[in-house]
């Protein structure tokens, strides 16, 4: 089985974008990782050349070692990139990777923790997906689960997993015979836009939970699992450290990133160093050496620092 790896980034997000690579590649990943993008390349791609082969206009690929290449494919949509996850990897199984078996997403601010072959394993068994922390405890009688499933008629389709938990999209694995599972995710947006309250340009969330679309892609995403035709295979919360006890991937969400905080003043501020921030900076050199050395010795100091401050001074 062939498998690929995608992300979608635009802005100084090209950092994570970087340790999401290296991360994979000190875990064993060999192949190609898909990377659209909006505006502009960052300076550690600049040894990337035009690849005509990838049949995709403005595609440049960077070697970094025989094993391991990296595809920049411009994006041009209006739309926020978040909400354009399903369409774009759609779009990869038809061109750039029609020879590809699976295709896993990841947000370009996850870091990977374990070795690869587990992720193959894991999309093996159905569709990857992992539970947020935020609403975890979301029952199939949970009245937005049950707007969701009027959304869902509307696409003609009816429930067919009991999923309990809120679904994170920060992440999902797709086989290709598990396609109906995209093609469910774009064909949700499309009906978001003409019936519902989902402005596809935007990110943040909507008004407050009661919104159908409160957190736009992430809710069709939750929509796409419940009923899709295939398998799907779930893991908690912990997947992407939102918990202790994790071992798969670390997921930095809210603000500000690992790249952009400074960690001595959030410590000060009752917010120490988290698992996510460490397993960013644990990732920052080789194949993609983002940082100097000084400068990565220098932030390394200042996050034990804010651990120790942390002891004794978090919020509760």
């Amino acid at each position: 089985m062939r498998s690929a790896i995608c992300t979608l980034f635009e802005g100084n997000y090209h950092f994570g974008v970087a340790a999401l690579i290296n991360s994979l590649s000190n875990q064993g990943f060999k192949g190609s990782v898909f990377v659209g993008f909006k505006g502009s390349l960052p300076d550690w791609s600049n040894a990337a050349t035009d690849d005509l082969s990838l049949d995709w206009k403005g595609a440049k690929t960077l070697s970094l070692n025989p094993e391991l290449k990296v595809h920049f494919l411009p994006v041009a949509i209006s739309s926020h990139l978040a909400n354009h996850k399903p369409e774009f990897m759609l779009q990869l199984f038809a061109g750039p990777c029609r020879e590809i078996d699976r295709i896993a997403y990841f947000d370009p601010d996850i870091v990977v923790r374990c070795n690869w072959e587990f992720f193959e394993t894991w999309m093996s068994h159905g569709v990857a997906i992992v539970h947020e922390i935020i609403s975890n405890d979301m029952p199939a009688s949970h009245p937005i689960r049950k707007e969701w499933e009027k959304v869902a008629k509307v696409c003609n389709r009816t429930v067919k997993h009991q999923i309990t938990s809120y679904i994170n999209s920060g992440f999902f694995g797709v086989s290709r015979d598990c396609i109906d599972f995209l093609e469910l995710f774009v064909e949700v947006i499309k009906v978001a836009k003409a019936n519902y309250n989902f402005e596809e340009s935007g990110f943040h969330f909507v008004s407050d939970r009661s919104d159908v679309f409160y957190a736009r892609d992430q809710d069709a995403l939750n929509i796409a699992a419940m009923c899709c035709d295939c398998p799907i295979s779930e893991m908690g919360p912990e997947a992407m450290d939102f918990l202790h006890g994790g071992f798969t991937m670390s997921h930095a969400v809210g603000s500000p990133k690992p790249w952009n905080k400074s960690f001595i003043l959030s410590a000060l501020k009752g917010m120490p160093p988290s698992m996510a921030d460490k397993a960013f900076w644990a990732n920052v050199t080789g194949p993609i050496n983002i940082y100097p050395s000084s400068k990565i010795k220098t932030t390394l100091t200042s996050i034990k620092v804010a651990g120790m401050i942390g002891r004794f001074n978090k919020k509760s």
